[in-house]
Formats: C-alpha cells, structure tokens, sequence
C-alpha cells in the first residue's frame, strides 16, 4: 500500500476514495447525461401537440451530427464536477458519519439527513461547475474549455449566472441523495448476514444501490427537469418562472421529460460510485 495513503487523515482517504469511483462512473454514464440534457432542453424549442421526440432518436440525432464521441460532449465538465464532487460528497458524509454515528448504524431518518447533508455541501461547492457541465450538453453554446466557459459566462452574464439553479439544484440533489443513502442502508442492512459477508457482497451492494437509485429518481425527477431549464436560460433565471414556463407549455409530463436516461444514469452511477467507494475504503482497512 502507498505510505502517503497509510499516514492520510481518513477524511482524506474518503475523499481520495470518492473521487476514484466519481471517475469510473463518470467515464461510462456520460453519453445518458448528455441524452437527459438534450431531451429537457428540447422542450422549449418543440410546439406543443407536436411530435413526441424519444431518447432513441436524440441518440441517433447526436451520432449522426456530432459522432460517435459527440456522446460524451461535456465529459471534461463532468470529471471537474464529479472527481472533487464526489470526493467531497463521500469525505463529509464519512466525517460527519463517524462524529455522531460512531457507535452504530443511523436509523433511516437519520440516513436521510446524513445523505442530505452530504449533498447539499457538495452541491453548493460544485455549482459553477454544474452550470457550465449542462451548456456544454445542451448543445447551444460554443465553449472551448472549462475554464474558457467559466470566463465567458462570468464576463457576459455576471458571476451570479454560475449559481443559477442553485434552489432546483438542492431541491433535486438533497432529496435524492437523502432518499438513495436511506433506502441503500435499509435494504443493505436487510441482506442475510451469509451474503454480507460472501464473495458476492459487492453484487449484492451494487443491486441495493440500483433499487434506492430508481426509486430517488423519479421522486426528484422534477426539480431535475427544472434545473437543467434554468440553467440554459439564462434569461428566466427564476426557479418559478421556469416551473410556470414547462407547465403552461407541456403541462405536468414536461416535468418527466428525460426521466428513462436520468434514472438509468443516476441509478448506475450511485450504485456504482458507492460499490466502488465501499470496496475501496475496505481495502485500506476503514469503515464506510
């Protein structure tokens, strides 16, 4: 083992933890992140009673224009959000977990604000982040880099564009953070102790992690769609107003708009950020 990693604080090792299953997550999910962007963001530009456009055909759509590597347009945001995001997401969970929960398990409402908790940190850190990851998915804007986007948006809209979203943001990643960690922890806990502790243990985390992760989806799925809207409209800066815009134009169905690649993605994405997270911090001999 690498004696740099055996003399970090075990913060540190969460972190460091965190941000290597961020990484491998990432890498594959990314074309279902950029497929729920397009949808979301191709209702304001659709007439209403038109055509019903279909996650098949945005992929076919993406393909066919930008190529086969135009599915993981945005990947360059993502690892500048996910990498620290998640890093720090996984280290104040385990650092907030181990002060008030160090005896034992926290029951499932205190998952819930322990996930919450967790998130709404990590959230608030990586938002200017966010907000330039879904303009490069959406399609409709011309950035060259991270960095180049963060100057350019902070030169023609001001350094509060890089906070817009910020209440749909938390109203979708708090909940959902807090609904997954208390639905893993309760369906984890609920697993025979044969299995716990089995070959197969990592398999059985990874199908705990796919159920909570459908189930916190669609519950947030809403704030989601309002999010993505705010944040490549600049000019309805407004959670309220973006809420009024999709429902006057789409009624209550626009709220679920890009839901299949949304569920698919966060779903395997948190399943697999915490399997990968757990295995890890098992092998360097501490408690997730």
């Amino acid at each position: 083992m690498d004696f740099s990693l055996t003399i970090a604080h075990p913060a540190i090792k969460a972190f460091m933890c965190g941000s290597f299953s961020g990484t491998c997550s990432t890498l594959l999910f990314q074309p279902l992140d950029l497929i729920k962007t397009r949808l979301q963001t191709l209702q304001s530009g659709v007439q209403p009673g038109s055509g019903r456009v279909g996650m098949m055909s945005v992929l076919l759509s993406v393909v066919r224009t930008e190529k086969l590597l135009g599915l993981w347009k945005g990947v360059s945001p993502s690892f500048a959000r996910t990498i620290p995001g998640v890093g720090i997401y996984f280290s104040t969970y385990y650092s907030v977990k181990q002060h008030f929960f160090q005896d034992g398990s926290p029951g499932a409402v205190e998952a819930v604000l322990l996930g919450g908790g967790a998130r709404m940190v990590a959230g608030v850190v990586m938002l200017p982040v966010t907000v330039i990851k879904t303009r490069f998915e959406c399609g409709r804007y011309s950035y060259g880099s991270v960095t180049g986007a963060l100057r350019s948006v902070c030169r023609t809209e001001g350094p509060a564009a890089l906070f817009s979203g910020l209440m749909a943001t938390l109203l979708r990643d708090v909940p959902f953070s807090g609904i997954y960690v208390m639905f893993y922890s309760q369906t984890k806990a609920s697993l025979p102790k044969e299995i716990s502790s089995s070959p197969s243990a990592p398999l059985a985390n990874f199908s705990c992690g796919i159920l909570a992760g459908v189930l916190a989806s669609l519950i947030t799925q809403p704030a989601d769609v309002v999010k993505t809207h705010v944040q490549v409209n600049p000019q309805s800066l407004r959670t309220a107003e973006a809420i009024r815009i999709i429902y006057t134009d789409h009624g209550l169905q626009g709220f679920f708009r890009g839901a299949v690649p949304r569920s698919l993605r966060r779903t395997m994405m948190a399943a697999m950020a915490w399997t990968v997270y757990e295995q890890m911090m098992a092998h360097i001999g501490l408690k997730s």
